[in-house]
């Protein structure tokens, strides 16, 4: 459907101001995006002429399929498919028992859970169901808590997802690099991106300091204290049960979770050569970072997932692990875990081709940011906080990038056409923090059930670690304004200002501790 656009002014902030808005309160999401969409449908509509009514509702849903990417869908659907039927079959808890037996020590176990978390990293929901329930028999053999073990769950999840480019979350936020239309080539805005997200990077980093000295700060203390007394390691009930789980077989053995995941690794990186051309007749894209450059992501990752699957059900089905109608059966369930996550992408996706396309939001941005200006050097920092604010606010990273990308882009181009990587780095920064810590966002929800653990423990005990990377991220993209992009200024600061934060921290705590003893 072709939509002539209109430029409604001012006007054209509301759908995003609304959306926002309404997140905030309500903490819904679905629905607050949808009313933006339909907000900007009616300025539209009203400023084209169309009837109030009708030309609402046409505008609407004709900027949903304009803007829907299938491709996505697909595999986001496939991908919760893969996790739903590998943890049916019951290969998740064969893994647990045969680490129990392989793990000796309890910094061994920490240091395997971040590990295994970190190796998953082509979805945060899988990351979060597997690595929670195969790691939490090592965990609690070795008396570490729960709340330990969610944190360190959670830690490995989204951030790792948002710096791999081959996962989801990548071809997520090349959906919402596409609609800007600022870059030539999404995956590698993506890529030149990772160095920059400090938040992603720092918190990885704190979790693997964590894991090798033990180090621990705010009330995540007093939980390790009582499960390494033996007295309580915190299980609790969870918020989320993975009906996968309640139904999982028992002929699943190790080699059934570890090969699916290595397949779909494997073939997500061969296709994504073969999409971009490298094995094609025009030589210029016959080498990896060339082809990668020309690459079409969401279509490479369908392909591959799909390869996984047939790689997945030929063992299942050639040693009777589970019948062909069990597979299938298992692979609809899979879809529907995953049509939430799909519902908030298609009207994340309408509500950008709304103040793009039809209200032309990026021109009248354009129109208000005097280029030079010193609010400019805070630009970066700022992003990230209203990034990290909404994010926390509504419980979703893909919610909150797929809202401000297309806002910050106009903006950030305006200001400081050079920092434009940055920008987005920092936009992405922010959503991933305030996703990580919110206590409504879903990877927050699964990892608690996962690690088995009570969920308002795992918010409370995971906040102190959350807040101090953050706190040091935002320093480091203050510096990155100041100094123009330079990455060694800026990261470099934050890296020290952690290392000092977390050992004052754990060394205050350690002196609270003397002294009650």
């Amino acid at each position: 459907m072709e939509i002539a656009p209109y430029a409604a002014g001012w006007l054209s902030i509301l759908p995003p101001i609304i959306a926002i808005g309404l997140a905030l309160v309500t903490k819904e999401v679905l629905s607050s995006l949808l009313l933006g969409v339909l907000s900007g449908s009616l300025i539209w509509a009203i400023g084209t002429g169309a009837n109030p009514v009708m030309g609402t509702v046409s505008a609407t849903f004709g900027i949903m399929v304009n803007k829907l990417d299938f491709t996505i869908i697909l595999f986001t659907s496939m991908l919760g498919a893969l996790v739903y039927c590998i943890s049916l079959s019951g290969a998740t808890k064969a893994y647990g028992h045969w680490a129990l037996g392989k793990i000796r020590s309890r910094r061994g176990a920490l240091m395997a859970t971040t590990g295994l978390g970190i190796c998953i990293f082509i979805d945060d929901y899988f990351s979060c169901l597997t690595t929670g329930t195969v790691m939490r028999p090592v965990t609690d053999a070795h008396r570490i808590s729960r709340a330990k073990l969610a944190y360190l769950v959670d830690t490995t999840a989204a951030p790792v997802c948002i710096i791999a480019p081959i996962s989801s979350w990548a071809a997520a936020v090349g959906s919402s690099l596409k609609t800007t239309g600022a870059f030539e080539n999404d995956l590698a805005a993506f890529v030149a991106a990772i160095p920059w997200n400090f938040y992603a990077l720092l918190a990885i980093g704190l979790a693997l300091f964590i894991s090798w000295t033990s180090y621990d700060i705010g009330p995540m203390k007093a939980f390790e204290k009582r499960a390494m007394e033996g007295i309580d390691n915190g299980a609790g009930t969870g918020v989320v049960k993975s009906d996968a789980l309640d139904r999982a077989g028992e002929k699943g053995t190790v080699a059934d979770m570890i090969i699916p995941i290595i397949a779909l690794i494997c073939f997500a990186v061969f296709c994504l050569l073969y999409s971009g051309g490298y094995w094609g007749k025009d030589p210029k894209f016959h080498t990896v970072f060339a082809a990668l450059g020309n690459t079409s992501a969401s279509t490479a990752l369908v392909w591959a997932c799909f390869g996984a699957h047939i790689v997945t059900l030929i063992m299942f089905l050639s040693r009777k692990v589970m019948s062909f109608k069990t597979y299938m059966d298992g692979f609809v369930e899979g879809v529907k875990v995953m049509l939430p996550a799909n519902m908030i992408l298609v009207l994340a996706w309408a509500l950008s081709g709304v103040c793009r396309d039809m209200l032309q939001t990026p021109q009248f941005i354009q129109g208000l940011v005097q280029s030079g200006s010193a609010t400019a050097l805070f630009l970066p920092a700022a992003i990230f906080v209203i990034a990290a604010f909404l994010s926390f606010s509504t419980g979703t990273a893909w919610g909150t990038f797929g809202i401000l990308i297309p806002i910050m882009v106009p903006i950030t181009h305006s200001v400081m056409p050079d920092m434009m990587i940055v920008a987005l780095s920092a936009t992405l920064a922010g959503s991933v923090f305030g996703d990580h810590c919110s206590p409504i966002s879903d990877t927050t929800i699964l990892s608690s059930a996962g690690s088995g653990c009570n969920h308002i423990d795992h918010v409370s005990t995971q906040l102190p670690y959350s807040l101090t990377v953050a706190t040091c991220a935002m320093a480091g993209y203050l510096v990155a304004g100041f100094t123009h992009g330079s990455w060694i200024a800026s990261f470099g600061t934050s890296v020290v200002l952690m290392l000092v934060a977390v050992t004052m921290l754990h060394m205050r705590h350690s002196k609270a501790a003397k002294a009650q003893a």
